[in-house]
């Protein structure tokens, strides 16, 4: 269950003019220019091609948060006929190049852009909405142009990219991970999931996803700031992404192009320092266990091992986007693969150029001159993307924290550490879900102590806490 604190009724607008506040510090644009909106509204209306090959016999739906409206993926699956054959699965991914062309208008604008950026008020889009959450979103409302990969899964979870087509699909549901249940889901959806599960597994991946803070409008008229766990439908169709960017990733590094995500190992000092994390958190970790190994037995949904998890994502520094390089092999560490980008255009630009060189790629013709130079200037543009768009979602939790806190100035809550470095301890408030950090000394991750609200601004979106004992 999610844990969950609404706003105070007469604090809406003090939030609202924060979000203004959060938009005018980084540059979120707030609307379209004039000929970009008009540039939307005429490709929307852009037909079929010859090349679009009729799908929409085959029985895609969607699986998204049930809000959404701008969706970029649609699934199909053939569970094979016996436990062991091989699962096909066809990912259709919305044919945002289809509608924007090298240099256009469009294309300028999203080159700014780089992200869609969310908001709890509403989101600034990578492309108006006439494509996002119109023309281009695979939507159960008409047929739609997509991209579809043919992703080939064998019975030890090893995905292969079978082909790419350009097709005219046609959504058979918008289903939502709030309420989807097995029987709205394709026959073998689990299995493939637990295939794709057994395949990082065996590799030592780590690919772990925290409970998140997200603050969400909460149904009449405000907004609250919620702890939520990831779904269970959510993680398996993650697995479908994640196969296809696998599949993709492959072909593209097998032909000497594409654009991959990289995330190095921590190094043997890290490493060390994990160690001493785990004792702290009281995690029984064996000497002869390697971290990759060790870390997939955790259960993220263990505050003291999801502790350790967050730590041994920090350790790694981060992700970064990496072009094609001859005598370099782009690896994943939290994979422990190759792997790039390729399922979520209408929110990244990165993923249409990916798209674009698979389509080519497994269609036998050469890589479009734009997209090859693209991949060159991609990662610089993606990262001032994703730098500008996690500080907008922290300063909207910040903001929402502090206006939900202040008034309680002077009252103790119960904390556990989660992080420790030269700044303090980064710490969990047990109820309410608020993250912050306090001033302690000789603590490690995975202690807990209360903590004293010394000061809540919502005009500054600070607090403060002090350590009781």
């Amino acid at each position: 269950m999610a844990k969950t604190i609404r706003l105070p009724a007469d604090q809406h607008a003090v939030f609202a003019t924060g979000l203004d506040q959060i938009r005018a510090e980084n540059k979120v644009p707030t609307s379209f220019p004039a000929d970009v909106l008009a540039a939307a509204d005429a490709a929307a209306h852009k037909s079929f091609s010859a090349e679009h090959v009729d799908r929409t016999d085959v029985a895609f739906v969607t699986l998204d948060p049930l809000s959404s409206t701008d969706l970029d993926q649609a699934f199909a699956l053939d569970a094979g006929a016996t436990p062991d054959s091989d699962m096909i699965l066809r990912y259709a991914i919305a044919d945002v190049p289809w509608f924007v062309q090298p240099g256009d208008v469009l294309d300028t604008e999203a080159w700014r852009r780089g992200l869609t950026l969310y908001l709890p008020d509403g989101r600034a889009g990578l492309y108006p909405p006439a494509l996002s959450e119109g023309a281009a979103s695979l939507l159960p409302d008409g047929p739609r142009p997509a991209v579809v990969f043919v992703v080939r899964v064998d019975a030890a979870g090893d995905a292969v990219l079978d082909g790419v087509e350009r097709a005219v699909i046609r959504s058979r549901a918008k289903l939502g991970y709030e309420t989807a249940t097995a029987a709205d889901l394709p026959a073998g959806f689990e299995a493939f999931a637990a295939r794709i599960e057994a395949a990082e597994d065996r590799r030592g991946a780590s690919r772990f996803e925290p409970p998140e803070q997200e603050v969400q409008p909460d149904g009449s008229g405000g907004y609250a700031l919620v702890l939520r766990p990831r779904a269970s439908n959510e993680d398996a169709n993650a697995a479908l992404s994640l196969a296809t960017n696998l599949a993709v990733a492959d072909a593209l590094f097998a032909a000497k192009t594409g654009l991959f995500r990289v995330m190095p190992e921590p190094d043997e000092r890290a490493v060390r320092r994990l160690r001493f994390t785990a004792t702290a958190l009281d995690l029984h970790w064996p000497d002869e266990v390697e971290l990759r190994v060790f870390q997939r037995s955790l259960d993220g949904n263990d505050p003291r091992q999801a502790a350790f998890l967050i730590a041994v994502r920090r350790a790694t520094g981060g992700a970064d986007y990496a072009p094609f390089a001859d005598g370099v092999t782009p690896w994943h560490a939290a994979m422990a693969a190759t792997y790039c980008h390729t399922t979520a255009p209408l929110r990244r630009l990165a993923d249409r150029y990916v798209v674009e060189a698979a389509l080519a790629v497994a269609n036998g013709r050469a890589v479009p001159d734009h997209v090859q130079q693209g991949f060159a200037l991609l990662p610089d543009v993606m990262n001032t993307a994703e730098a500008r768009s996690s500080r907008v979602e922290r300063a909207a939790i910040d903001l929402v924290e502090s206006v939900v806190l202040h008034g309680h100035e002077g009252e103790t809550f119960a904390a556990v550490v989660t992080d420790v470095d030269d700044r303090g301890a980064r710490i969990q408030l047990s109820d309410p879900p608020v993250v912050a950090r306090v001033a302690a000394h000789r603590v490690e991750p995975g202690d807990t102590f209360a903590v004293r609200l010394v000061a809540a601004d919502p005009l500054k979106r600070q607090i403060s806490f002090e350590r009781v004992n």
